[in-house]
Formats: C-alpha cells, sequence, structure tokens
C-alpha cells in the first residue's frame, strides 16, 4: 500500500502549501521580500550613471535595510511555524477513510478520430463531359461525345474502384482501433478492479486488527502530517496486538530548525548586516518547547485516526540523529519519552495546555538539556518490547521527497551549489580549494565603494565554534579581504557568535542556507543526517 501513502502525503504537501500562501503572514513575507529585490535593483540601476551617486548611495542603504527586513521576517516566520506545531494540527481530521482511494471504473470515450468519417463517394455528376456546341456540334459532335462519354466513364469507375478500397481500408483501420480501444480498457478495469480489490483487502485487515496492516495504516496517518521543510520525519512503529498497543519511534528535528539568530541589523557605517545570536537560555526553552509540541502532536494524529478503536495505549519515544559537538561523534539520544492510554489523552484538552507542562502531567520524561543532548530515560525499550515481526521504519522524506539532501551531495556537488548561491547574490566566486576546515573561496565583492574581496568557508562536519571563526578571521586578515563568510551546515555553537564581536564575518548555519537557496536559486534543500 506504499502508493497510498504516498498520493496522501502529496496531497496533504500540496493542500499545505497553498493554505500557507494565503496565509497574512506569507503575504508579508513576500511583500517584504520583493521591496527588497526592488530596492536592489534600483540600487544597481543607479549606480550605472556616475552622476548618481548620491541617489545610489541613498538606495544602496534602503536596500540593505530592506535585505535585513526580510531576513528579519524570515525568522519570525519559522517561530511562528515553531509555535503553531501542535494546534495545527488539531483542525485536521487525522482519520483516513481508505475508500477515497478507490479509482473510478470509467474510461474515456473511444475516440475514432477521423477513421469516424467516411469518405466522400464520387459522384458521376462531376465527371458527365460537357456537350458538344457549334462546329463541333455538326462535324462529328456524336463520335466526339462518345469518346467523351468514354474517357469520363473510365475515370469515374477508376475513382469509384479507389474510393471503395480506401473505405474498405478505413473500415478495417477503425475496427482495429475499436479492438485496440476495448482491450484497453478491458485491461484497464482489470487494473483498477485489482487496485481496488487491494484497497477494500487493506481496509479489512486494519478493521480485524492485522498488526502489519495496522501499522502500516499509522504510517499512513504519520505520514499525511505536514511538518517544516527541515523536520525528518523518520520514524518506526510496532504494534502489540494483545494489549492494543501502538510503539511509536519518532525521530525530532536538531536544535538547529530553532533560529539561532534573534535578529539582523545593518550596521551603515561598515555596510554590513550584523547577526544578533539569540540567548542560549531562550535557544533551550524553545527546543524544548517544539519536542514537547512534537510528542503531543504525534500521539494527537494516531488517536483521533483511529475511529476502530485499535489502540489503547501508545508509547512514544522521541530521538534525534546529530553529531555530538563534544566528541564529533554520531550520536542518538532519546530526548523524550512518554506512555500513556487513550483514555487518559483524550481527556487533554490540547487547545489550551501548555506542551512541556502537559507532557510532564502525563508523566512523561522530558530533557531539561536537549542542546546539550541529555537522555532521558525511556519508558519503553523499542528494540526489546517490539514485535519485530510487526515493526516497520518509514521515512517519508527519503521516500517521496525530490530535494536534494545537503549532507548527501558530493563535494563538487556542495561546491558547485553554494558558488552558484553566492554568485546569484552578487559575488563573483574563484576556484575552490579543500583544506581542513573544508572549503574555501577567494571571492570578489564587485561593488565599487563598500566591494573588495571576500574569503568563504565552508563546513559540513559537526557544529562550527570559535576556532572555526578565528581561522576565517586569520584569513581574511591575510587575504587582506574586507569580508568573510563562514557556512557550517552543522550549525553555529553559540560561543562561535560571540568571536564574532566587531569583526567584519558572517556566520550561516543549515536553516539559514536552506532559505537563501530557496530565496536566491529557487533551490527547495533539505538537511538529513546520515549515520
Amino acid at each position: 500500500m506504499g502508493i497510498i501513502r504516498d498520493m496522501q502525503r502529496a496531497h496533504a504537501t500540496q493542500a499545505f502549501a497553498d493554505q500557507r500562501a494565503n496565509t497574512a503572514a506569507a503575504q508579508q513575507r513576500d511583500l517584504i521580500r520583493r521591496n527588497a529585490d526592488l530596492a536592489i535593483a534600483a540600487a544597481q540601476q543607479a549606480a550605472v550613471d556616475v552622476d548618481r551617486k548620491r541617489e545610489h548611495q541613498r538606495l544602496y542603504l534602503e536596500a540593505k535595510t530592506a535585505d535585513a527586513a526580510a531576513a528579519n521576517a524570515e525568522i519570525r516566520a519559522r517561530l511562528s511555524d515553531l509555535d503553531a506545531l501542535l494546534l495545527s494540527t488539531l483542525d485536521v481530521d487525522d482519520h483516513i477513510d481508505l475508500q477515497v482511494f478507490k479509482k473510478p471504473m470509467t474510461a474515456p470515450p473511444f475516440d475514432p478520430g477521423p477513421l469516424a468519417r467516411p469518405l466522400p463517394e464520387p459522384r458521376w455528376d462531376s465527371y458527365v463531359p460537357p456537350q458538344p456546341r457549334g462546329v463541333g456540334k455538326i462535324l462529328g459532335g456524336d463520335r466526339l461525345r462518345q469518346q467523351h462519354n468514354s474517357s469520363a466513364q473510365r475515370a469515374y469507375e477508376d475513382a469509384r474502384a479507389r474510393w471503395a478500397e480506401a473505405e474498405e481500408r478505413r473500415r478495417r483501420q477503425l475496427a482495429a482501433r475499436r479492438k485496440a480501444y476495448e482491450e484497453s480498457v478491458r485491461k484497464h478495469e482489470a487494473k483498477v478492479a485489482a487496485y481496488n480489490a487491494e484497497v477494500d483487502r487493506f481496509a479489512r485487515a486494519v478493521a480485524e486488527a492485522d498488526p502489519a496492516s495496522v501499522v502500516e495504516y499509522f504510517a499512513m496517518v504519520l505520514g499525511r502530517s505536514v511538518y517544516p521543510d527541515d523536520f525528518p520525519q523518520h520514524f518506526r512503529l510496532a504494534y502489540l496486538p494483545k494489549q492494543r498497543h501502538l510503539l511509536i519511534e519518532y525521530h525530532l528535528p536538531p536544535i538547529e530548525v530553532v533560529p539561532h539568530v534573534k535578529e539582523y541589523r545593518y550596521d551603515r557605517f561598515r555596510d554590513d548586516v550584523n547577526a544578533v545570536p539569540r540567548d542560549e537560555s531562550e535557544l533551550r526553552r524553545r527546543y524544548v518547547e517544539v519536542i514537547a509540541r512534537v510528542t503531543l502532536r504525534t500521539i494527537h494524529e494516531v488517536i483521533e485516526a483511529d475511529r476502530g478503536g485499535l489502540v489503547r495505549q501508545v508509547s512514544f519515544n522521541g530521538i534525534v540523529d546529530t553529531i555530538d559537538r563534544r566528541t564529533g561523534r554520531f550520536v542518538r539520544p532519546c530526548l523524550v519519552s512518554l506512555q500513556t492510554s487513550r483514555e487518559t489523552f483524550a481527556a487533554i484538552k490540547l487547545r489550551r495546555v501548555d506542551p512541556v507542562a502537559c507532557v510532564k502531567h502525563l508523566e512523561g520524561a522530558l530533557s531539561t538539556a536537549p542542546d546539550e543532548l541529555t537522555a532521558v530515560r525511556e519508558k519503553i525499550d523499542f528494540d526489546r518490547d517490539a514485535d519485530r515481526d510487526f515493526t516497520e521504519e518509514f521515512n517519508v522524506l527519503a521516500e517521496i521527497d525530490e530535494r536534494p539532501n545537503l549532507v548527501t551531495l558530493t563535494d563538487p556537488q556542495w561546491e558547485q551549489q553554494l558558488a552558484d548561491l553566492f554568485g546569484i547574490m552578487g559575488l563573483q566566486m574563484g576556484p575552490p580549494a579543500r583544506g581542513e576546515l573544508g572549503t574555501r573561496w577567494q571571492a570578489t565583492d564587485p561593488r565599487p565603494v563598500f566591494g573588495g574581496p571576500v574569503v568563504i568557508f565552508a563546513v559540513r562536519g559537526g557544529a562550527s565554534g570559535p576556532a572555526a571563526v578565528h581561522a576565517l578571521a586569520g584569513a581574511v586578515t591575510a587575504a587582506g579581504a574586507t569580508k568573510g563568510i563562514l557556512v557550517s551546515l552543522g550549525g553555529i555553537e553559540p560561543e562561535a557568535y560571540g568571536a564574532v564581536a566587531g569583526r567584519p564575518l558572517e556566520l550561516i548555519d543549515g536553516p539559514a542556507l536552506v532559505t537563501l537557496l530557496s530565496n536566491y536559486c529557487r533551490v527547495k534543500a533539505r538537511i538529513e543526517l546520515t549515520a
């Protein structure tokens, strides 16, 4: 039934995109971005005319200010999305009526095309020769008339023979086309009947609590849930039929989904957009709230989708696939674990709860320091307690998402993607050079007043700390550059923002890079870590 799950996911994604496109926040964000683009274009136009330097300066300042406003709008939109993670699902009916996946038996009508029209039959009236007149009528008129009549008769008979042959060929072709159509209809109806029978079989198996089918059904439910682009949507499910117990191991997003930049400010004296880092305590608080919302949302979707009483108890373990910045090793700690009954959870009024307090009320274990990857004690051991015969792993994005994963790009693909991005943003890129800190470019900002050499570092490992910032600053000084840019796909440590202090450096983490690729290159990328 994978095709049904994919169809459901595609439909839900499109519906969510349409909904977001119509929201006031999205419209405001697009307006700010358009204003920034217009301001930049106006500044570039004014720069062409040497007599308009003052106007160029004014327009340039407006453009940079508008660009910072657009970046801040993106941050506000991201925070709004995170705050709405739980509430946004409460207005959605999570139950899936499997019958809607049945396909109609109707086939397109038979279209014979030009073969449906008989060829025009030759008429003798078109071949009758004219009667002789004048001298021709007196001198041998009868003989000439007979000759003309004979020639016309032969031409008419030849035309009728050709017409009869062509008409017979048309009838044969029409019959062959109709036969092929009827055969295609039979095949189509057989294929649709088999598909619909599979839907009925699956629906019966779910209703009868067949463990494998129950797991598949709830995978469809969770796969239908639409999250922000950089959420993994990767999970394992297991079903214990005797206890009617559903086990969920859900992959949580890393802390980088919370914007580490609190605000962008344009410094007109340094001609630079400065990133004001978000306070570490606020990052932790917001990330804990994200974890709690995902937990409650997932359990709610399962309970609401279960109209047949398949699930009496739900166990949820929320894990995160990430890199421990202290060791550089791949880790998978459990940051939240909760076990609840259907009746207990159904009594919760989710619209009015504080997500963190609600998880604690349900006696769930929630990490107090998820930013430090502090694990909790799991309420249930998924690998030990789950029945392996009725356990399945699902990775919704990996199955149907065609967006490039920045983590798994080859080095040349990664370098070309960044070179394209910064080129579109106005830099003249030199050839890439690879070193211990990843890839390095020597670029040039061609602006006559504020431009100059630019050094770019791009890292795809773990989170970058102060050491990477100091290395970039040293490279900027050595190159006599006016600015340095650090792209760190694995995130930026809070201490790194402090190390920037007064330096002409800009830090770009994974989510910010995804946003830039979307805004400038129209590339919808994603970040999904692999073991």
